[in-house]
């Protein structure tokens, strides 16, 4: 059975009212496991060699990939011919309080993107990441502090993406995005990052590193 296909049997076995659960995926060929950890990178799964562990949110849940978001992975993975297998490790189910859960403040733009780093193989080395903002009227601003990383507006009126290399090679250091991010939290600004592709153990020879092509544009 395709990888996508055997998620979405097992998400449906969940109990009604599942709010987290977590899929482990194994590459079969562990020589694909690198190509597999870049497709799988929008979802932002944890890695150990050859092993995937995609974190999924039954409801809303900033940090976890969606339902839909890890069956489109994983169809990736079954289109590009990645043989694996598929196994739900654990999940957790919506406690029933008596009375209506506290409303929690919007996550610290810094602090989601730790999350979102602490989530990548442990030898990334280049990403390419989206911020959008929650308002137009924050673009203003929100680009001049941003201003380090690069950005280039994409697709929304308030959304930029930006280009990240851990050790060297084109694109912001994670530490200086990181600065950026929290600028624009002691400004009030808010949004949403997105990691969209990833890869690990890249090395520049006499280049700047690794170039993706974005709607027939490197980036």
């Amino acid at each position: 059975m395709a990888l996508a296909e055997r998620a979405s049997e097992i998400l449906r076995g969940l109990p009604r009212g599942w709010e987290r659960a977590r899929l482990d995926v194994t590459v079969e060929e562990p020589e694909e496991a690198d190509r597999a950890s870049m497709i799988l990178a929008p979802a932002t799964p944890g890695r150990s060699g050859s092993v995937f562990a995609l974190h999924v949110s039954g409801a809303t849940r900033r940090g976890l990939a969606s339902p839909e978001l890890a069956r489109r992975v994983l169809r990736r993975l079954d289109e590009e011919g990645i043989r694996g297998r598929i196994r739900l490790a654990a999940y957790e189910q919506r406690s029933e309080a008596a009375t209506p859960a506290p409303v929690r403040e919007p996550q610290r733009l810094a602090a989601a993107w730790d999350d979102l780093t602490s989530r990548l193989p442990p030898d990334w080395s280049d990403a390419y990441a989206e911020i959008e903002l929650d308002s137009t009227d924050f673009v203003e601003r929100g680009a001049l502090l941003l201003a380090p990383v690069n950005p280039a507006r994409y697709g929304g009126a308030a959304t930029f993406r930006f280009r990240c290399a851990s050790r060297n090679g084109y694109g912001v250091a994670a530490g200086m995005a990181r600065r950026c991010f929290e600028r624009l939290d002691e400004e009030g600004i808010t949004g949403r990052i997105r990691i969209l592709r990833v890869l690990s153990g890249t090395h520049p020879v006499s280049t700047q590193g690794p170039v993706w092509l974005v709607g027939g544009k490197s980036v």
